[in-house]
């Protein structure tokens, strides 16, 4: 059998694998209660809603960067 030599390597797809996981965690970290049309709630504008979230997504988009760039040394 040939041995075929692929774009990605195990590595690449595990780094991949997490950094998507972190991004849906950062996402699902966004996620919550809205405002209601007779009482408006405070809740959306939370810490973890507007800051903390959104640099969990980032750092998670950049981690799959990161997959996709690794070069393994052989």
């Amino acid at each position: 059998m040939e041995n075929k030599d692929f774009a990605f390597g195990k590595t690449n797809f595990i780094m991949i694998g997490i950094s998507m996981v972190i991004v849906i965690i950062g996402f699902v970290m966004m996620t919550g209660a809205s405002s209601e049309a007779d009482a408006f709630n405070l809740e959306i504008f939370s810490a973890m809603r507007i800051k903390v979230a959104p640099i969990v997504c980032l750092v998670g988009f950049l981690s799959i960067i990161g997959g996709i760039m690794y070069k393994e040394k052989k």
